[in-house]
């Protein structure tokens, strides 16, 4: 399968008792699906039996089937697992030429629909499990040859030896029962019998397809098994280990040099260069050899090989030097190319080393030490001053603050208070408050808590961020793929060129010996090393970087794209506001004290359970000392839709919408009053008038106020290019206004249902090519599936979040955007000045070779394009926020 066939998938959905094809939740899902970027054609065939059959046609090469279930199940419906999923790293970063080329071997097995494999050695398969099972896949992966030879299961036990065995999570899903025939590329599955019964109101519980049990899977590069692999521990395969390479290169060039010192000062019989240059060869050409066989094994011809072919060429001609020159060089730069790998691999590493090994968990009155891997919902942990916890859970005793920066990115410590009923809470974990709630990896303060377990080790919010950067490693951004896409074409051109080149003697007057060198000298110009490493590097690094400062960015796709565009929506609940309502204004009427007015607000409002009540309380009872709150009601009564009545000292009190006074005639309100609060509302407050008996106290306004930093964020955000900030609301035009003035956006639109958001953002990308939108990932999901890139806020805690997003915001905090905004920026400029420098060097040399420049000279600028690239994307992981006041 080629990466630009397209892929036609008919899956059962699996919404319990819905056998209406025109139900509101399959509606909503085809909604969040038909927006996104490499889905070309969604929509619903009635099967014979009673579900329907979600019908997708997709590129693989821009979406994968992994993704699609994940924004199935963030609208809260799933998919059946026919299609597998597995996830796995190799113990070694490649080369990005050995990484395409793994690729295409897997994508070679039968039942594989797609597969990608990322320099850094993420793997990344989706099969289909009526032809493969994945005991057959990882047994078929074990035997390709060359690039990996063995895959090793590891238990518990293993994992444990973190010296001799590095291991990743591996994400897979299980096989499920199938009943129908597949075609290679019009793949059918026909539904699965369900149990007979009566429709019922179906609910969408969001569990998890991962199936991450304890397995976990560990892929040895270049043919160790684990026997092997503990005993002798060479990640690359030679006889230094992983720096074999480097190694290897650094005695090419040792002896390179002393066989040019041996020339420039004729010392020593002729013999004694050449000698030195064929070990330099030796040494600079062994691991070359290794990938060019493999290359030439499946019928391919990589760089590697143009370089082999240009040293032997050089040699031929007895440029013996030039060609150990080229070799030295060529090998140097592919074991720097190693090292930028593994520098990028590495901080992504740290992210899964992150949580304990080992929990203190109480059994009765004994405290045992255990694996993490076995603590289970409702176990109560200890955890001690200054320790990492174990753990996802809530805390049920003691209080403390929690360093969340590992997984959320917040800088500041978050106070953390028991609950007081943990077995109450875990079940809705993504609910409770931030301050009951920690996650594993990050760091206890300076007070011993006691924790209750919420999720199991593989499900916690640190092992499902390292799986998704592992898969987001192992997903191609479009510029990668148009580099791919001009590799293909530009070496078999290269080939043409250098091989009517070698027959230049025939036109021109020449000997045979200069055409043939003129012509290996043009093979080494037009080599793209340089290409074939600038973009996957920078996105690698930009990912390991957004990562570390607690931002979840799903492959190199999602990063570009927000490097490039200049609009952004927001939606306001939750994201630009607080997402609570607090009392902002308070007016007296004439002749009252607003003393007075607080305290009849207090007594009534304690005694309601309405969002706005709670709001009100909290705001009086701020502004209140407690001598002034000393009023009590009673007889309390709620008015739908209005307002409550009550009765305070005797006297009747209506704390109400100014419009019940109307429709009941209860009084006419003042006009000073009036305008008072025609005012609040116009700044998008919520307003209620307080009477008691037959005085009008006054006025007061409720209003789910900005988040702090909103403003300084757009701030912020206008300074990075982004010239569009539109807000798209549920709430009234006016409460949008008054938001959009408040923290600065250009644009404000209200009173919109959740299906005319997704229309709000399909005109945005209409009119501004990219837009972003940011929300909670829970009832923004259609939209943000319908952006160009879809940012959700505060993932850390919420399944849903981390699923619908292209973009997760770990922690809840909005400042976090103007960093991950700045990175993409960064990361896109990178590749750009990458992209220019690769091409650009091909785009001298080429000529420059054809007129007469030597290889010596090609192979400096050749190669140090190369270096220079990937020094290049490593400034990445060093990237600051600059906007950052």
């Amino acid at each position: 399968m080629t990466q630009t066939e397209k892929i036609r998938l008919e899956l059962p959905l699996v919404l319990p008792t819905v056998i209406d094809a025109n139900d509101l939740c399959i509606d909503r899902l085809i909604k969040g699906l038909s927006g996104r970027g490499g889905i070309e054609k969604v929509h619903i065939k009635k099967a014979d039996g009673s579900e329907p059959l979600l019908c997708l046609h997709y590129d693989p090469s821009i979406i994968s089937v992994s993704r699609i279930r994940e924004l199935a199940q963030s609208v809260g419906a799933q998919l059946t697992k026919r299609y597998g999923h597995y996830v796995a790293r190799l113990t070694a970063p490649l080369h990005a030429r050995s990484a395409r080329l793994f690729s295409n071997r897997l994508r070679g097995i039968s039942g594989v629909l797609e597969a990608e494999v990322s320099p850094s050695g993420a793997v990344r398969v989706e099969y289909d499990t009526e032809t493969l099972s994945q005991a057959d896949l990882v047994t078929q992966i074990g035997f390709i040859g060359g690039v990996i030879a063995s895959l090793s299961h590891t238990t518990p036990e293993t994992m444990k030896n973190k010296e001799a065995e590095k291991v990743f999570p591996v994400d897979s899903h299980r096989e499920a029962p199938a009943a129908t025939q597949t075609e290679s590329r019009d793949t059918q599955h026909e539904p699965r019998p369900e149990d007979p019964g009566e429709h019922q109101e179906h609910q969408h519980d969001d569990q998890s397809e991962h199936d991450h049990g304890d397995s976990k899977d560990h892929v040895h590069a270049h043919g160790a098994t684990d026997k092997e692999h503990a005993g002798h521990d060479h990640d690359h395969g030679g006889i230094f280990g992983e720096k074999s390479e480097l190694i290897f290169a650094l005695l090419a060039g040792a002896f390179m040099l002393a066989g040019w010192l041996c020339t420039w000062t004729q010392s020593g019989p002729d013999w004694l260069s050449t000698t030195l240059f064929c070990i330099a060869y030796l040494f600079g050409g062994y691991f070359t050899t290794k990938e060019a066989l493999e290359n030439i094994l499946a019928r391919r011809f990589e760089i590697d090989t143009l370089m082999l072919v240009a040293a032997a060429g050089a040699g031929a001609l007895g440029k013996w030097g030039e060609g150990a020159l080229l070799l030295f060089l060529f090998s140097l730069g592919h074991s720097l190319e190693h090292f930028a790998m593994g520098r990028a691999r590495r901080a992504i590493e740290a992210l899964a080393k992150l949580a304990p090994e080992t929990a203190s968990v109480k059994r009765g009155d004994k405290v045992e030490e255990v694996a993490v891997e076995t603590l289970k919902p409702g176990d109560i942990v200890l955890v001690k001053p200054n320790e990492r916890l174990p753990a996802d859970g809530v805390v049920v005793k003691g209080t403390t603050s929690v360093n969340q920066a590992p997984v959320t990115g917040e800088s500041v410590p978050v106070d953390k208070q028991p609950v007081a009923d943990g077995a109450a809470v875990i079940a809705a974990f993504e609910k409770v408050a931030a301050n009951n709630r920690v996650f594993a990896g990050t760091i206890n303060g300076s007070g011993g808590i006691e924790v209750m377990v919420a999720k199991l080790a593989a499900q916690s919010t640190m092992a499902r961020v390292v799986q998704m950067v592992t898969e987001a490693e192992a997903q191609r951004s479009p510029t990668q793929q148009f580099t791919d896409k001009f590799e293909r074409i530009f070496v078999p051109v290269v080939l043409a060129l250098v091989a009517l080149l070698m027959f230049a003697f025939i036109v021109v007057d020449e000997p045979f010996a200069d055409s043939f060198y003129r012509a290996m000298a043009v093979l080494v110009a037009a080599s793209p090393c340089a290409l074939a490493i600038s973009v996957p590097s920078a996105v690698l690094s930009g990912v390991a970087r957004a990562g570390r400062g607690g931002v979840l960015v799903k492959g190199g796709g999602p990063l570009e794209n927000l490097g490039s565009l200049t609009s952004i929506a927001f939606d306001k609940t939750g994201t630009l506001t607080e997402g609570k309502p607090k009392l902002t204004d308070v007016i007296a009427a004439d002749g009252v004290e607003e003393l007075e007015l607080l305290a009849v607000v207090l007594a009534v409002e304690s005694h309601s359970d309405h969002p706005l009540a709670s709001a009100l309380v909290d705001g009086a009872r701020d502004r209140l000392s407690k001598e002034s709150s000393a009023l009590t009601a009673d007889d309390v009564k709620s008015i739908t839709g209005r307002g409550i009545q009550a009765s305070v000292n005797g006297e009747t009190v209506y704390i109400a919408k100014p419009v019940l006074f109307s429709e009941m005639s209860i009084a006419s309100l003042p006009d000073a009053l009036v305008k008072a609060n025609e005012k609040l509302v116009a700044d998008g407050r919520t307003t209620m008038i307080v009477l008691k008996g037959k005085r009008f106290l006054g006025v007061v306004g409720v209003m789910d106020t900005p988040r702090e930093v909103a403003a300084s964020v757009m701030v912020r955000l206008r300074a990075l290019g982004i010239e569009r900030l539109i807000m798209i609301s549920g709430d009234n035009q006016q409460v949008a206004d008054s938001v959009a003035r408040t923290v600065g956006l250009t644009e404000a639109r209200g009173d919109l249902m959740p299906e005319q958001k997704v229309e709000a953002i399909k005109q945005l990308r209409e009119q501004h090519g990219k837009v972003a939108m940011v929300g909670d990932g829970v009832n923004d999901a259609p939209a943000m599936a319908n952006s160009t890139v879809g940012i959700a806020m505060g993932a850390a805690g919420s399944d849903v979040a981390l699923e619908a997003a292209d973009v997760a915001l770990m922690g809840d905090d909005l400042g976090q955007l103007p960093f991950v905004v700045g990175l993409s920026r960064q990361t896109s400029r990178i590749i750009r000045q990458n992209l220019w420098v690769s091409l650009g060097v091909v785009a001298v040399l080429i000529p420059a070779t054809i007129f007469g420049l030597n290889i010596g000279t090609a192979v400096l600028f050749h190669e140090g394009s190369t270096i220079l690239v990937v020094i290049n994307a490593l400034r990445l992981l060093a990237f600051q926020d600059k906007t950052d006041a």
